[in-house]
Order: C-alpha cells, then structure tokens, then sequence
C-alpha cells in the first residue's frame, strides 16, 4: 500500500519536474531525471518487495 502511494506522488512530482513550463525551461532535464531515478529505485524496491 504505501509503495503504491509513493509511486504516485513520484509520478506526480515527475510530471511536475518537466522543463515545459515557462519558468523551469533553464533548469534543463536535471529536476525530471533526478525524480526519475527515484522512481525507479522505488519501482524496484516494490517488486523485490523490500518496501
């Protein structure tokens, strides 16, 4: 259940993180690829079922 929660907020900060908004178009893929990471260490976690 709460792996369940996480991945979602991850998908939602994710989303949130895209430089297509006016004011994050300078900051480059960083903020997106860094939540990415996350996730996907999250994902992982999930299905190993350590979390």
């Amino acid at each position: 259940m709460l792996g369940t929660i996480l991945i979602i907020l991850l998908i939602l900060a994710l989303i949130g993180a895209l430089p297509t908004w006016g004011h994050s178009r300078s900051w480059g893929y960083f903020p997106s690829g860094g939540l990415g990471l996350i996730l996907v260490i999250i994902i992982i976690l999930v299905l190993m079922g350590r979390l």
